[in-house]
Protein backbone atom coordinates (compact mmCIF):
# COMPACT_ATOMS: atom_id res chain seq x y z
CA UNK A 1 0.00 0.00 0.00
CA UNK A 2 1.47 3.16 -0.98
CA UNK A 3 1.99 5.95 2.00
CA UNK A 4 0.92 9.55 1.81
CA UNK A 5 2.70 12.01 2.03
CA UNK A 6 2.86 14.25 5.11
CA UNK A 7 2.43 17.62 5.53
CA UNK A 8 5.10 19.89 6.52
CA UNK A 9 2.99 21.49 9.36
CA UNK A 10 5.05 24.24 11.32
CA UNK A 11 5.53 24.37 15.21
CA UNK A 12 5.84 27.28 16.34
CA UNK A 13 8.54 29.14 16.11
CA UNK A 14 11.95 29.25 17.96
CA UNK A 15 13.57 31.41 15.44
CA UNK A 16 16.94 33.74 16.42
CA UNK A 17 15.90 37.29 18.23
CA UNK A 18 16.68 39.02 14.66
CA UNK A 19 14.33 36.71 12.57
CA UNK A 20 11.62 37.42 15.69
CA UNK A 21 11.66 41.14 15.05
CA UNK A 22 11.57 40.64 11.01
CA UNK A 23 8.16 38.57 11.60
CA UNK A 24 6.94 41.17 14.02
CA UNK A 25 7.04 43.77 11.60
CA UNK A 26 5.42 41.53 8.87
CA UNK A 27 1.58 42.03 8.49
CA UNK A 28 0.02 38.57 10.04
CA UNK A 29 -2.62 37.28 9.15
CA UNK A 30 -4.77 35.02 10.90
CA UNK A 31 -6.98 32.28 9.14
CA UNK A 32 -9.59 30.49 10.97
CA UNK A 33 -10.00 27.10 9.52
CA UNK A 34 -7.60 24.76 7.19
CA UNK A 35 -10.73 23.73 4.52
CA UNK A 36 -9.71 23.99 0.83
CA UNK A 37 -11.07 27.65 1.45
CA UNK A 38 -8.81 28.77 4.40
CA UNK A 39 -5.64 26.90 2.74
CA UNK A 40 -6.33 28.20 -0.60
CA UNK A 41 -6.69 31.99 1.43
CA UNK A 42 -3.71 31.63 3.20
CA UNK A 43 -0.94 30.79 -0.09
CA UNK A 44 -3.10 33.38 -1.52
CA UNK A 45 -2.34 36.03 1.21
CA UNK A 46 1.63 35.01 1.92
CA UNK A 47 2.33 35.82 -1.74
CA UNK A 48 0.79 38.95 -1.22
CA UNK A 49 3.43 39.59 1.63
CA UNK A 50 1.27 38.07 4.94
CA UNK A 51 2.65 36.31 7.54
CA UNK A 52 -0.27 34.04 7.96
CA UNK A 53 -0.69 31.74 10.87
CA UNK A 54 -3.74 28.78 10.07
CA UNK A 55 -5.56 27.47 13.13
CA UNK A 56 -7.33 24.55 12.90
CA UNK A 57 -9.73 23.40 15.62
CA UNK A 58 -9.38 19.12 14.41
CA UNK A 59 -6.28 17.15 15.19
CA UNK A 60 -5.97 16.84 11.23
CA UNK A 61 -6.31 19.24 8.78
CA UNK A 62 -8.63 19.53 5.36
CA UNK A 63 -12.17 20.59 7.37
CA UNK A 64 -14.59 18.73 5.83
CA UNK A 65 -11.89 17.49 2.95
CA UNK A 66 -9.63 15.83 6.23
CA UNK A 67 -9.27 12.26 5.93
CA UNK A 68 -9.93 9.02 8.37
CA UNK A 69 -8.18 6.19 8.25
CA UNK A 70 -8.21 2.84 10.21
CA UNK A 71 -8.18 -0.39 9.62
CA UNK A 72 -5.84 -0.01 6.64
CA UNK A 73 -8.43 1.93 4.76
CA UNK A 74 -7.98 5.54 4.23
CA UNK A 75 -11.51 7.20 3.55
CA UNK A 76 -11.78 10.88 2.08
CA UNK A 77 -14.22 12.49 4.78
CA UNK A 78 -16.06 14.73 2.18
CA UNK A 79 -14.97 16.19 -1.23
CA UNK A 80 -14.14 13.58 -3.93
CA UNK A 81 -14.81 15.34 -6.95
CA UNK A 82 -12.29 17.73 -8.45
CA UNK A 83 -13.84 19.83 -10.98
CA UNK A 84 -11.41 22.96 -12.66
CA UNK A 85 -8.24 22.14 -11.66
CA UNK A 86 -6.68 25.40 -12.85
CA UNK A 87 -8.02 27.00 -9.25
CA UNK A 88 -5.38 24.28 -7.92
CA UNK A 89 -2.90 25.29 -10.52
CA UNK A 90 -2.48 29.12 -10.05
CA UNK A 91 -1.63 28.63 -6.19
CA UNK A 92 1.30 26.20 -7.28
CA UNK A 93 1.82 28.94 -9.28
CA UNK A 94 1.50 31.35 -7.30
CA UNK A 95 4.48 29.83 -5.26
CA UNK A 96 6.56 29.30 -8.51
CA UNK A 97 5.36 25.32 -8.57
CA UNK A 98 3.73 23.02 -10.31
CA UNK A 99 1.15 20.97 -9.50
CA UNK A 100 1.45 18.39 -11.37
CA UNK A 101 4.93 17.62 -9.79
CA UNK A 102 3.28 17.50 -6.56
CA UNK A 103 0.09 16.11 -7.34
CA UNK A 104 -1.34 13.17 -9.67
CA UNK A 105 -4.86 14.26 -10.46
CA UNK A 106 -6.20 11.60 -12.86
CA UNK A 107 -9.65 11.87 -15.08
CA UNK A 108 -12.88 9.73 -14.00
CA UNK A 109 -15.04 8.47 -16.33
CA UNK A 110 -17.45 8.16 -16.30
CA UNK A 111 -18.12 11.21 -14.25
CA UNK A 112 -20.59 9.63 -12.71
CA UNK A 113 -23.00 6.34 -12.95
CA UNK A 114 -26.66 6.84 -12.14
CA UNK A 115 -28.75 3.93 -11.67
CA UNK A 116 -32.29 4.26 -11.44
CA UNK A 117 -35.36 2.30 -8.97
CA UNK A 118 -36.35 -0.09 -11.43
CA UNK A 119 -32.02 -0.87 -12.38
CA UNK A 120 -31.69 1.07 -15.39
CA UNK A 121 -28.07 2.97 -15.92
CA UNK A 122 -27.06 6.20 -17.47
CA UNK A 123 -23.43 6.48 -17.70
CA UNK A 124 -22.66 10.53 -17.21
CA UNK A 125 -19.76 11.33 -19.40
CA UNK A 126 -17.95 14.23 -21.10
CA UNK A 127 -17.96 12.80 -24.36
CA UNK A 128 -20.74 14.56 -26.08
CA UNK A 129 -21.26 11.51 -29.16
CA UNK A 130 -21.51 8.75 -25.87
CA UNK A 131 -23.64 11.06 -24.06
CA UNK A 132 -26.25 11.75 -27.27
CA UNK A 133 -26.19 7.49 -27.24
CA UNK A 134 -27.47 7.74 -23.44
CA UNK A 135 -30.12 9.80 -24.08
CA UNK A 136 -31.27 7.70 -27.04
CA UNK A 137 -31.60 5.02 -24.96
CA UNK A 138 -34.24 6.54 -22.88
CA UNK A 139 -35.76 9.07 -25.22
CA UNK A 140 -34.22 9.73 -28.67
CA UNK A 141 -36.38 12.81 -29.34
CA UNK A 142 -34.09 14.50 -26.22
CA UNK A 143 -31.17 14.13 -27.90
CA UNK A 144 -31.23 17.54 -29.57
CA UNK A 145 -32.62 19.00 -26.13
CA UNK A 146 -29.22 18.33 -24.98
CA UNK A 147 -27.27 20.15 -27.27
CA UNK A 148 -29.74 22.80 -26.33
CA UNK A 149 -29.25 22.39 -22.58
CA UNK A 150 -25.48 22.47 -23.03
CA UNK A 151 -25.43 25.84 -24.98
CA UNK A 152 -27.86 27.38 -21.80
CA UNK A 153 -25.14 25.39 -19.13
CA UNK A 154 -22.22 26.93 -21.06
CA UNK A 155 -24.01 31.05 -20.44
CA UNK A 156 -24.42 30.29 -17.15
CA UNK A 157 -21.46 29.01 -16.74
CA UNK A 158 -19.45 31.94 -18.28
CA UNK A 159 -22.05 34.38 -16.33
CA UNK A 160 -22.02 32.74 -12.93
CA UNK A 161 -18.46 31.22 -12.53
CA UNK A 162 -15.84 32.54 -15.20
CA UNK A 163 -16.87 35.94 -15.15
CA UNK A 164 -17.92 36.15 -11.69
CA UNK A 165 -17.00 33.66 -9.40
CA UNK A 166 -14.36 35.45 -8.42
CA UNK A 167 -15.24 38.97 -8.14
CA UNK A 168 -16.10 41.02 -4.86
CA UNK A 169 -19.94 41.48 -4.36
CA UNK A 170 -19.40 43.60 -1.69
CA UNK A 171 -21.22 47.08 -3.52
CA UNK A 172 -25.18 45.89 -4.47
CA UNK A 173 -24.23 47.77 -7.73
CA UNK A 174 -22.03 44.36 -9.03
CA UNK A 175 -25.33 42.44 -8.82
CA UNK A 176 -27.76 45.28 -10.57
CA UNK A 177 -25.35 45.32 -13.30
CA UNK A 178 -25.04 41.47 -13.81
CA UNK A 179 -29.27 41.33 -13.63
CA UNK A 180 -30.02 41.79 -16.97
CA UNK A 181 -27.55 38.48 -18.24
CA UNK A 182 -29.03 36.75 -15.42
CA UNK A 183 -32.40 37.42 -16.49
CA UNK A 184 -31.48 36.37 -20.18
CA UNK A 185 -30.12 32.85 -18.94
CA UNK A 186 -33.48 32.49 -17.35
CA UNK A 187 -32.21 32.64 -13.43
CA UNK A 188 -35.39 33.88 -12.14
CA UNK A 189 -36.11 29.69 -12.81
CA UNK A 190 -35.43 26.77 -10.85
CA UNK A 191 -32.67 24.40 -12.30
CA UNK A 192 -35.78 22.06 -12.68
CA UNK A 193 -37.91 24.45 -14.78
CA UNK A 194 -35.45 25.35 -16.91
CA UNK A 195 -34.40 21.08 -17.62
CA UNK A 196 -37.65 20.01 -18.08
CA UNK A 197 -37.81 22.50 -21.13
CA UNK A 198 -34.88 20.57 -23.06
CA UNK A 199 -35.88 17.02 -21.60
CA UNK A 200 -39.16 15.21 -22.41
CA UNK A 201 -38.00 12.06 -20.26
CA UNK A 202 -38.79 12.07 -16.31
CA UNK A 203 -35.08 10.17 -15.81
CA UNK A 204 -33.38 12.50 -18.31
CA UNK A 205 -34.89 15.50 -16.51
CA UNK A 206 -33.62 14.17 -12.97
CA UNK A 207 -29.94 13.03 -14.38
CA UNK A 208 -29.60 16.96 -15.88
CA UNK A 209 -30.71 18.61 -12.67
CA UNK A 210 -29.40 16.72 -9.48
CA UNK A 211 -26.27 18.98 -10.12
CA UNK A 212 -26.86 21.94 -7.31
CA UNK A 213 -27.37 19.01 -4.66
CA UNK A 214 -23.67 18.62 -4.74
CA UNK A 215 -23.55 22.10 -3.75
CA UNK A 216 -26.44 22.01 -1.15
CA UNK A 217 -29.34 23.38 -3.44
CA UNK A 218 -32.56 21.61 -3.83
CA UNK A 219 -32.85 21.62 -7.79
CA UNK A 220 -36.58 22.75 -7.81
CA UNK A 221 -35.67 26.13 -5.77
CA UNK A 222 -32.32 27.37 -6.90
CA UNK A 223 -31.91 29.52 -9.76
CA UNK A 224 -31.20 28.29 -12.55
CA UNK A 225 -28.16 29.67 -12.86
CA UNK A 226 -26.42 26.71 -11.27
CA UNK A 227 -27.04 24.55 -14.71
CA UNK A 228 -23.26 25.92 -14.76
CA UNK A 229 -22.16 22.84 -12.94
CA UNK A 230 -23.01 20.62 -16.06
CA UNK A 231 -20.58 22.72 -18.63
CA UNK A 232 -18.29 23.15 -15.73
CA UNK A 233 -17.75 19.41 -15.47
CA UNK A 234 -17.84 19.42 -19.33
CA UNK A 235 -15.24 21.77 -19.73
CA UNK A 236 -12.75 20.67 -17.51
CA UNK A 237 -13.21 17.01 -16.64
CA UNK A 238 -14.37 15.47 -13.47
CA UNK A 239 -10.60 14.22 -11.57
CA UNK A 240 -9.63 12.48 -8.48
CA UNK A 241 -6.98 13.09 -7.03
CA UNK A 242 -4.31 10.00 -6.43
CA UNK A 243 -3.67 9.47 -2.49
CA UNK A 244 -7.29 11.06 -1.73
CA UNK A 245 -8.56 14.53 -1.61
CA UNK A 246 -6.73 14.75 1.29
CA UNK A 247 -3.53 14.82 -1.09
CA UNK A 248 -4.57 17.97 -2.09
CA UNK A 249 -4.74 19.24 1.56
CA UNK A 250 -1.17 18.42 2.02
CA UNK A 251 0.13 20.08 -0.87
CA UNK A 252 -1.38 23.17 0.28
CA UNK A 253 0.07 23.28 3.57
CA UNK A 254 3.40 22.40 2.24
CA UNK A 255 3.18 25.97 0.28
CA UNK A 256 1.98 27.38 2.79
CA UNK A 257 4.77 26.19 4.88
CA UNK A 258 7.60 27.25 1.94
CA UNK A 259 6.07 30.57 2.37
CA UNK A 260 7.00 30.99 5.76
CA UNK A 261 3.40 30.10 7.57
CA UNK A 262 2.27 27.80 9.89
CA UNK A 263 -0.87 25.50 10.34
CA UNK A 264 -2.12 24.57 13.55
CA UNK A 265 -3.28 21.76 14.66
CA UNK A 266 -5.67 21.15 17.83
CA UNK A 267 -5.76 25.38 18.23
CA UNK A 268 -9.92 26.32 18.66
CA UNK A 269 -10.56 29.92 18.10
CA UNK A 270 -13.38 30.87 20.71
CA UNK A 271 -14.02 34.82 19.89
CA UNK A 272 -12.86 37.21 17.02
CA UNK A 273 -11.47 40.14 18.99
CA UNK A 274 -12.78 43.45 17.72
CA UNK A 275 -11.43 46.61 18.71
CA UNK A 276 -13.40 50.08 17.49
CA UNK A 277 -14.78 48.01 14.47
CA UNK A 278 -11.86 46.58 13.46
CA UNK A 279 -10.68 42.92 13.87
CA UNK A 280 -7.59 42.75 15.77
CA UNK A 281 -6.83 39.06 16.30
CA UNK A 282 -8.63 36.29 18.29
CA UNK A 283 -8.78 34.56 21.47
CA UNK A 284 -8.10 30.49 21.51
CA UNK A 285 -10.43 28.21 23.60
CA UNK A 286 -6.79 27.94 25.73
CA UNK A 287 -7.41 31.48 26.38
CA UNK A 288 -4.23 32.86 24.27
CA UNK A 289 -4.77 36.00 22.26
CA UNK A 290 -3.13 35.97 19.03
CA UNK A 291 -2.80 39.58 17.72
CA UNK A 292 -3.39 39.99 13.72
CA UNK A 293 -3.27 42.37 11.43
CA UNK A 294 -6.77 40.78 9.37
CA UNK A 295 -8.60 38.00 10.43
CA UNK A 296 -9.89 35.52 7.60
CA UNK A 297 -12.88 33.02 8.60
CA UNK A 298 -13.36 29.78 6.66
CA UNK A 299 -15.29 28.56 9.41
CA UNK A 300 -18.67 28.25 8.57
CA UNK A 301 -20.00 31.97 8.36
CA UNK A 302 -23.13 31.96 10.52
CA UNK A 303 -20.88 30.03 13.17
CA UNK A 304 -18.71 32.85 12.78
CA UNK A 305 -21.17 35.59 13.24
CA UNK A 306 -22.89 34.22 15.67
CA UNK A 307 -20.28 32.06 17.96
CA UNK A 308 -17.00 34.31 17.25
CA UNK A 309 -18.23 37.72 17.12
CA UNK A 310 -20.06 39.08 20.01
CA UNK A 311 -23.53 40.18 19.37
CA UNK A 312 -22.67 43.89 19.96
CA UNK A 313 -20.44 44.26 17.56
CA UNK A 314 -23.59 42.84 14.95
CA UNK A 315 -26.03 45.07 13.58
CA UNK A 316 -26.44 42.75 10.12
CA UNK A 317 -26.17 39.59 10.80
CA UNK A 318 -27.88 39.68 14.13
CA UNK A 319 -28.62 36.64 15.89
CA UNK A 320 -32.32 36.83 14.43
CA UNK A 321 -31.38 36.97 10.90
CA UNK A 322 -29.09 34.24 11.33
CA UNK A 323 -31.90 31.78 12.68
CA UNK A 324 -34.10 33.63 9.87
CA UNK A 325 -31.90 32.18 7.10
CA UNK A 326 -32.43 28.78 4.79
CA UNK A 327 -29.74 26.28 5.18
CA UNK A 328 -28.74 23.77 2.90
CA UNK A 329 -29.63 20.22 3.56
CA UNK A 330 -27.09 18.01 5.73
CA UNK A 331 -25.64 14.28 5.11
CA UNK A 332 -25.56 11.31 6.94
CA UNK A 333 -21.97 9.59 5.64
CA UNK A 334 -20.75 5.85 5.64
CA UNK A 335 -17.29 5.23 5.57
CA UNK A 336 -16.90 1.22 5.29
CA UNK A 337 -14.46 -0.91 4.19
CA UNK A 338 -15.06 -4.22 2.48
CA UNK A 339 -12.67 -7.44 2.79
CA UNK A 340 -13.41 -8.46 -1.00
CA UNK A 341 -13.66 -6.25 -4.57
CA UNK A 342 -16.39 -4.70 -6.62
CA UNK A 343 -14.66 -4.29 -9.96
CA UNK A 344 -17.99 -3.66 -11.70
CA UNK A 345 -18.51 -0.67 -9.55
CA UNK A 346 -18.03 3.06 -10.69
CA UNK A 347 -15.97 5.30 -9.06
CA UNK A 348 -19.09 7.83 -8.17
CA UNK A 349 -22.52 6.16 -8.67
CA UNK A 350 -25.86 7.73 -7.80
CA UNK A 351 -28.74 5.93 -6.80
CA UNK A 352 -31.59 7.29 -7.15
CA UNK A 353 -34.80 6.27 -5.01
CA UNK A 354 -38.48 5.63 -5.91
CA UNK A 355 -39.30 9.56 -5.60
CA UNK A 356 -37.18 12.54 -6.41
CA UNK A 357 -39.33 16.07 -5.87
CA UNK A 358 -41.38 14.69 -3.13
CA UNK A 359 -38.20 13.44 -1.07
CA UNK A 360 -36.18 16.99 -1.92
CA UNK A 361 -39.41 18.72 -0.58
CA UNK A 362 -39.14 16.47 2.83
CA UNK A 363 -35.59 17.08 2.99
CA UNK A 364 -35.54 20.75 2.63
CA UNK A 365 -39.20 21.92 2.94
CA UNK A 366 -40.88 19.82 5.72
CA UNK A 367 -36.97 18.92 7.32
CA UNK A 368 -38.47 15.25 8.18
CA UNK A 369 -36.02 12.35 7.78
CA UNK A 370 -38.10 9.95 5.29
CA UNK A 371 -37.63 6.43 5.40
CA UNK A 372 -36.87 6.05 1.84
CA UNK A 373 -33.29 7.86 0.06
CA UNK A 374 -31.39 8.29 -2.82
CA UNK A 375 -27.99 7.94 -2.49
CA UNK A 376 -24.22 8.77 -3.90
CA UNK A 377 -21.52 5.99 -3.49
CA UNK A 378 -18.18 6.78 -3.61
CA UNK A 379 -15.28 3.92 -4.69
CA UNK A 380 -12.14 5.41 -4.72
CA UNK A 381 -10.36 2.20 -5.11
CA UNK A 382 -11.57 2.49 -9.00
CA UNK A 383 -9.27 4.62 -9.61
CA UNK A 384 -6.42 3.70 -6.47
CA UNK A 385 -6.20 1.11 -5.15
CA UNK A 386 -3.16 2.05 -2.90
CA UNK A 387 -6.55 3.32 -0.36
CA UNK A 388 -7.22 -0.15 0.61
CA UNK A 389 -5.52 -3.24 1.79
CA UNK A 390 -4.47 -5.71 -0.98
CA UNK A 391 -8.15 -7.72 -2.61
CA UNK A 392 -10.52 -5.36 -0.45
CA UNK A 393 -12.17 -2.15 -1.65
CA UNK A 394 -13.06 1.22 -0.15
CA UNK A 395 -15.91 3.33 -0.19
CA UNK A 396 -18.44 5.67 1.78
CA UNK A 397 -21.86 6.13 0.60
CA UNK A 398 -23.63 9.70 1.59
CA UNK A 399 -27.38 10.32 1.51
CA UNK A 400 -28.59 13.97 1.98
CA UNK A 401 -31.02 14.22 5.01
CA UNK A 402 -32.53 17.49 6.81
CA UNK A 403 -30.33 19.38 9.03
CA UNK A 404 -30.76 19.32 12.43
CA UNK A 405 -34.46 21.60 12.29
CA UNK A 406 -35.62 18.02 11.83
CA UNK A 407 -35.24 17.49 15.46
CA UNK A 408 -33.81 13.80 14.30
CA UNK A 409 -32.17 12.64 17.33
CA UNK A 410 -29.21 11.06 15.25
CA UNK A 411 -27.73 8.71 18.20
CA UNK A 412 -31.11 6.33 18.60
CA UNK A 413 -31.56 7.06 14.42
CA UNK A 414 -28.13 6.39 13.01
CA UNK A 415 -27.51 2.74 13.36
CA UNK A 416 -31.04 1.72 12.33
CA UNK A 417 -30.98 4.46 9.02
CA UNK A 418 -27.15 2.84 8.20
CA UNK A 419 -28.76 -0.75 8.46
CA UNK A 420 -30.93 0.50 5.52
CA UNK A 421 -28.45 1.93 3.62
CA UNK A 422 -26.84 -1.44 3.72
CA UNK A 423 -29.43 -3.48 3.02
CA UNK A 424 -30.11 -1.21 0.03
CA UNK A 425 -26.55 -1.45 -1.35
CA UNK A 426 -26.40 -5.37 -1.02
CA UNK A 427 -29.75 -5.85 -2.68
CA UNK A 428 -28.49 -3.42 -5.75
CA UNK A 429 -24.86 -3.34 -6.59
CA UNK A 430 -23.00 -4.43 -3.68
CA UNK A 431 -24.35 -8.27 -3.27
CA UNK A 432 -23.33 -9.66 -0.01
CA UNK A 433 -22.26 -6.60 1.72
CA UNK A 434 -23.58 -6.69 5.05
CA UNK A 435 -21.08 -9.87 4.92
CA UNK A 436 -18.43 -8.48 3.21
CA UNK A 437 -17.17 -4.84 5.82
CA UNK A 438 -14.59 -4.92 8.05
CA UNK A 439 -14.31 -1.54 8.91
CA UNK A 440 -17.31 1.18 9.55
CA UNK A 441 -17.24 4.51 10.67
CA UNK A 442 -20.32 7.38 10.19
CA UNK A 443 -20.80 10.78 10.76
CA UNK A 444 -24.54 12.67 10.93
CA UNK A 445 -25.71 16.19 10.91
CA UNK A 446 -25.70 16.45 14.39
CA UNK A 447 -21.13 15.62 13.69
CA UNK A 448 -21.24 18.43 11.49
CA UNK A 449 -22.84 20.77 13.61
CA UNK A 450 -20.18 19.61 16.84
CA UNK A 451 -16.98 18.59 14.89
CA UNK A 452 -16.92 21.13 12.03
CA UNK A 453 -18.99 23.98 13.81
CA UNK A 454 -21.92 23.68 10.95
CA UNK A 455 -24.65 25.74 12.10
CA UNK A 456 -27.93 23.78 12.05
CA UNK A 457 -25.93 21.25 10.88
CA UNK A 458 -25.93 21.98 7.64
CA UNK A 459 -23.23 20.62 5.47
CA UNK A 460 -22.94 23.31 2.10
CA UNK A 461 -23.96 26.28 5.07
CA UNK A 462 -26.66 28.96 3.47
CA UNK A 463 -28.73 27.11 1.01
CA UNK A 464 -27.94 28.98 -2.76
CA UNK A 465 -31.66 30.57 -3.49
CA UNK A 466 -30.82 33.44 -5.55
CA UNK A 467 -31.94 35.60 -2.28
CA UNK A 468 -28.89 34.34 -0.53
CA UNK A 469 -26.65 34.28 -3.79
CA UNK A 470 -23.62 36.54 -3.88
CA UNK A 471 -24.99 40.42 -2.98
CA UNK A 472 -27.35 38.58 -0.68
CA UNK A 473 -25.11 36.19 0.82
CA UNK A 474 -22.09 37.35 4.22
CA UNK A 475 -19.78 39.58 2.28
CA UNK A 476 -15.95 38.62 1.52
CA UNK A 477 -14.98 41.61 3.17
CA UNK A 478 -17.48 41.42 6.47
CA UNK A 479 -19.79 44.30 5.82
CA UNK A 480 -19.70 45.46 9.68
CA UNK A 481 -16.56 44.45 10.79
CA UNK A 482 -12.98 46.33 9.58
CA UNK A 483 -10.26 43.66 8.50
CA UNK A 484 -12.45 40.85 8.68
CA UNK A 485 -13.01 38.24 5.62
CA UNK A 486 -14.57 35.07 4.82
CA UNK A 487 -14.20 32.22 2.70
CA UNK A 488 -15.57 28.78 2.27
CA UNK A 489 -19.15 27.56 1.39
CA UNK A 490 -21.06 30.36 3.24
CA UNK A 491 -19.58 33.35 1.59
CA UNK A 492 -20.03 34.26 -2.45
CA UNK A 493 -19.42 32.14 -4.78
CA UNK A 494 -20.52 29.45 -2.18
CA UNK A 495 -20.07 25.45 -2.08
CA UNK A 496 -18.23 23.00 -3.86
CA UNK A 497 -14.65 22.84 -4.38
CA UNK A 498 -14.43 25.36 -7.62
CA UNK A 499 -16.89 27.79 -5.47
CA UNK A 500 -14.69 27.49 -2.09
CA UNK A 501 -11.43 28.11 -4.09
CA UNK A 502 -12.48 31.10 -5.68
CA UNK A 503 -14.00 32.60 -2.65
CA UNK A 504 -10.42 32.50 -1.69
CA UNK A 505 -9.95 34.54 -5.23
CA UNK A 506 -12.28 37.21 -3.98
CA UNK A 507 -9.44 38.44 -1.06
CA UNK A 508 -7.17 39.46 -4.04
CA UNK A 509 -9.69 41.98 -4.71
CA UNK A 510 -10.67 43.11 -1.33
CA UNK A 511 -7.25 42.65 0.99
CA UNK A 512 -4.98 45.05 0.40
CA UNK A 513 -0.86 43.95 -0.07
CA UNK A 514 0.62 44.11 3.16
CA UNK A 515 2.68 46.33 2.48
CA UNK A 516 -0.29 49.36 1.47
CA UNK A 517 -1.76 48.07 4.87
CA UNK A 518 -1.81 50.96 7.44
Amino acid sequence: MTSLTKPRITPPSHAADGDKQSKRRQKHAVVIGSGFGGLAAAVRLGARGYRVTVLEKCDSPGGRARVFRQDGFSFDAGPTIITAPFLFEELWALCGRTLADDVDLRPVTPFYRIRFNDGRVFNYTGDAAAMRQEIAKFEPADVKGYDRFLETSREACRIGFEERGHVSFARWQTMAVMIPEMLGASAARSVASVVASHFKSPELRTVFSFHPLLIGGNPFSVSAIYCLVAWLERHWGVHFAMGGTISLVHGLIDLISGQGGEVRLNTEVSEIIVQDGNATGVRLASGQHLHADIVVSNADSAWTYRHLIAARHRTRWTDRKIAKARYSMSLFVWYFGTNRQYPDVAHHTILLGERYKALLADIFKHHTLADDFSLYLHRPTATDPSLAPDGCDSFYVLSPVPHLDSKTDWTARAEGYRRSIAAHLSATILPGLEDAVISSRIMTPQDFQDELLSYKGAAFSLEPIITQTAYFRPHNKSEEIGNLYLVGAGTHPGAGVPGVLSSARVLDEVVPHADALV
